[in-house]
């Protein structure tokens, strides 16, 4: 039986990849920090016949990877997928955002992941995966997005040169890209209109994406069926990042103009000094 270490397993789109490896027959090491929510994940995955562990662990911690992959070979004896998907929501502009929620958000989203990965490839065995978390927001700008798009984007980073330097060994790395997923991480954003719009009505979708869906694709790049996709980032959207889309009331909307619009003459307009 092959085993897998998830990163942010405890809810939202970890639980839902926890139990989507589960029901395929994958042991499964979860990793979170509350140790009160991961036992409520083993009671979510009850139901579930595969082995299940869970470690309480900061991912941030300087022995968090250590420990992380020392418990899953010490339960099941071999790890063959890393999931690192532990990440943190509500970003600020590059303007509002201060050095301890830059190094935050760095720390977490992408110097985490870089050490998990470092630590996994000690003891991966053949044919052995690693998928990333990352976000729209690294394939687009993102309004908002400061530090998120920033530790995203070198998240990606990180999954090509895993691809190239480690693919030879057996090793493949790609990204899961979700767009807006409700979670208990985001349902206080799309409460927001502007946001909830900037996500409802630029997606050529009859819904939102869920966890499921997000699972899915992620369980799809490290299983067998994805054994010649190596290096790749994957949104899952709806097509939000690949289309102009706008909905039938978006399009009918009267546009609000802003300071920084053009003219007719196709220039932009000259802005005050202190603009």
């Amino acid at each position: 039986m092959r085993a897998a270490l998830i990163t942010g397993a405890s809810s939202g789109i970890g639980l839902a990849t926890a139990r989507t490896f589960l029901q395929n027959g994958c042991a499964v090491l979860g990793v979170a920090r509350d140790p009160a929510k991961l036992a409520a994940m083993k009671d979510a995955c009850a139901d579930l016949d595969s082995p299940l562990a869970t470690a309480a662990l900061d991912v941030m911690a300087d022995n968090a990877p250590e420990c992380a992959v020392a418990s899953v070979l010490e339960h099941f004896g071999r790890l063959d997928h890393l999931v690192n998907n532990a990440g943190i929501g509500s970003p600020k502009p590059v303007h509002e955002t201060d050095d301890e929620t830059l190094d935050y958000f760095l720390g977490l989203m992408l110097r985490a992941p870089f050490r998990m990965c470092r630590e996994a490839l000690k003891a991966f065995g053949n044919e052995a995966t690693v998928v990333n978390v990352s976000s729209t927001y690294s394939i687009l700008g993102g309004l908002r997005g400061g530090a998120y798009s920033a530790a995203k984007a070198g998240l990606d980073g990180l999954t090509r040169h895993m691809a190239a330097q480690y693919g030879t060994s057996g090793v493949r790395c790609n990204s899961v890209a979700p767009g807006v997923i409700p979670t208990p991480m985001t349902e206080h954003r799309l409460e927001v209109e502007g946001f909830r719009r900037m996500n409802y009505d630029m997606t050529p979708a009859a819904r939102m994406g869920t966890v499921e869906d997000v699972a899915q694709a992620i369980w799809f790049l490290s299983s067998p069926q994805s054994g010649w996709i190596n290096g790749q980032t994957l949104a899952v959207d709806g097509g939000w990042t690949t289309t102009k889309f706008l909905t039938e009331s978006a399009l009918e909307a009267e546009r609000a103009l802003a300071p920084t619009d053009w003219t007719h003459s196709g220039k932009p307009p000259k802005r005050k000094d202190n603009e």
